[in-house]
């Protein structure tokens, strides 16, 4: 299964819960790219290490690491839309995002952007309605959360200390799951288990 698994393949829908994030990341590590794989663009407009006078460009920067492990607790894949969501989701979290800086963070990623990176602009729609959803959730902002610390813990149970409104990400995924019906992204978010079971054997 290690050596057959895409990251085209590669998701833990929310249904999933029971796993830890450890077991999560180790199967995300089958797949994932290396850091270094990661255009420049992108680190500079979503790492936190490229910063202006302490201040990151865009409210939601993480590290790639961090980065993962939200793609894991939102139950999202690794293809165009997740992505999209994963980045909307997080920046609203921190509710200081200003619609200002939303735009002009979907402009770059749509315009800028290279290859496989760059937002369509039905993954734009995605990100502008993932942003909503993360500002108006009760959830802590993601951004702030030491995942390490709970590396052991099944995603319910993280998903639970962050209070991230599964029953939120579920109504909006149906809806996804109607809008964009061509893409398997978007189709297989309400599945109750992905490839992990298998990986874990």
């Amino acid at each position: 299964m290690a050596n057959k698994i895409s990251y085209r393949d590669w998701y833990i829908p929310l249904a999933q819960d029971d796993v830890t994030l450890a077991q999560a990341l180790a199967f995300l590590r089958v797949v994932g790219a290396p850091p270094q794989k990661i255009p420049l663009i992108i680190q500079i407009m979503e790492n936190p290490k490229f910063n202006i006078a302490g201040k990151t460009l865009f409210h939601g920067a993480v590290t790639l690491h961090q980065h993962d492990c939200i793609h894991i607790v939102l139950g999202r894949g690794l293809l165009p839309k997740d992505e999209a969501f994963t980045i909307g989701f997080t920046m609203g979290s921190t509710h200081q995002i200003t619609s200002t800086e939303e735009n002009l963070f979907a402009l770059i990623a749509q315009n800028f952007y290279p290859d496989i990176y760059k937002f369509s602009a039905e993954d734009a729609e995605i990100f502008h309605d993932a942003i909503k959803i993360g500002a108006i959730s009760r959830c802590a902002p993601l951004t702030k959360f030491d995942f390490d610390a709970v590396a052991q813990f099944t995603l319910k149970e993280i998903r639970d200390h962050l209070a991230i409104e599964t029953g939120l990400l579920n109504a909006y995924f149906g809806i996804e799951k109607q809008r964009y019906a061509h893409c398997i992204e978007s189709l297989r978010l309400l599945d109750a288990e992905g490839p992990l079971r298998q990986f874990l054997q």
